[in-house]
């Protein structure tokens, strides 16, 4: 069995589609690679954990309160992007309110489950919910990888100063080829 496992953060509608609330042309531009690095992980016998962001309709919130509405239940804005097929038989599909897709999910509990050591990190908003799933992962002595070509925020000078931090100080940043030979070689 795999100790790896695919983490896809937050690529749903309301991030990914021109007509979500919070789209940022990134988003859309990252969604092909994530693609392949699905698809290449499925073929490599990796877990995939898919998470949506999602905030609840007419309910207090004080986060959701301090932004622009987004990702609101019933929505098409939670929908995950048809762009990455969920296999519903084998595939995780993990509800967050919060940026870490840890916090306060079973995600911790199915990774352990499945006996998952390594974490590869992929999606939107490097400056939030990649950031803080990435630092909870380490926290929770998981080995974080997070897939450079497949990350997003609406700023790339925002975008690399987090990527820097993220593989000082919590996990790796490699980029899709590593990944694949990495995969391939076994060693995730």
């Amino acid at each position: 069995m795999k100790k790896s496992a695919l983490i896809i953060v937050d690529m749903v509608r309301d991030f990914t589609d021109p007509k979500g609330l919070v789209y940022y042309p990134q988003n859309r531009e990252i969604l092909p690679k994530i693609k392949t690095v699905l698809e290449v992980s499925r073929e490599n016998g990796c877990l995939i954990v898919f998470l949506k962001h999602g905030n609840r309709k007419g309910k207090i919130d004080r986060k959701a309160e301090s932004m622009r509405a987004n990702c609101t239940e019933g929505t098409f804005g939670v929908e995950i992007d048809p762009m990455l097929p969920v296999n519903e038989e084998k595939d995780y599909v993990i509800s967050k309110r919060r940026y870490s897709g840890f916090f306060s999910t079973d995600l911790d509990l199915v990774l352990r489950e499945n006996k998952i050591e390594n974490v590869i990190v992929v999606g939107t908003k490097t400056n939030c919910c990649i950031r803080a799933t990435v630092t909870d992962a380490f926290y929770l002595d998981y080995n974080p990888y997070v897939v450079r070509e497949c990350v997003a925020t609406n700023s790339e000078v925002v975008n690399e100063v987090h990527l820097s931090d993220i593989d000082k100080y919590f996990g790796h940043v490699i980029d899709m080829e590593t990944l694949f030979a990495m995969l391939k070689e076994g060693q995730l």
